[in-house]
């Protein structure tokens, strides 16, 4: 497992699941073409990629370029890089046939080709010797009142609303935009003002 600053954002579930195995760090989905469509999603894309920076990693059919090239269009080049993977014909295990072009996707490739691409990219890799930073945790969340208490749902959706953040989003995906925008305690004061202005 190797850990990087970055995260990352591929089109769907299954490369997610294929990079999850592999490294270590915040993957998200466009959903593929929904990508499009959901503001939010790419709202969120833009704050995480300011914040730790983005890496782009599509397949490398049509379709993952269409997708690429909508993210390069709302997110400035300074926070993006971008990982390839080589063209390769097959079809991935889980499917009847290969996809339109012939090509196998991220979740199709081997460790080491999802490694080459990553470093190629210039993925700022972790090593062992770096001191993890302080991760908002879902203890914090109950401590906080946005978890397991009476109100913590008008809590969490005030919250979210002032944040501009998916007001859908599940708790899980709640904790780790939280986490990737904000230390604790910019967290802490964040409620506080929620509750101050009485969106609750």
């Amino acid at each position: 497992m190797i850990k990087i600053k970055e995260a990352i954002v591929v089109e769907g579930r299954y490369d997610k699941n294929t990079l999850s195995q592999i490294v270590d760090t915040t993957i998200f989905e466009t959903g593929g073409f929904q990508i499009f469509k959901d503001r939010q999603r790419m709202d969120l894309l833009r704050r995480v990629a300011r914040k730790r920076g983005l890496i782009v990693f599509t397949d490398s059919d049509g379709a993952g370029f269409v997708i690429r090239g909508r993210i390069k269009s709302a997110i400035p080049g300074q926070y993006l890089k971008h990982a390839y993977i080589p063209d390769i014909y097959g079809k991935e295990r889980r499917k009847a046939s290969a996809g339109k072009e012939g090509k196998l996707g991220v979740e199709g490739m081997t460790r080491e080709v999802i490694v080459e691409a990553l470093c190629r990219s210039g993925a700022t890799i972790q090593g062992a010797q770096a001191q993890p930073s302080a991760h908002i945790t879902k203890a914090d969340l109950v401590e906080l009142g946005l978890s397991g208490g009476p109100d913590a749902g008008k809590l969490r959706l005030a919250l979210l609303k002032k944040l501009d953040l998916p007001a859908h989003m599940s708790a899980n995906a709640m904790l780790q935009a939280l986490d990737l925008l904000y230390s604790l305690e910019e967290l802490r004061e964040l409620v506080r003002m929620v509750r101050e202005e009485d969106l609750v």
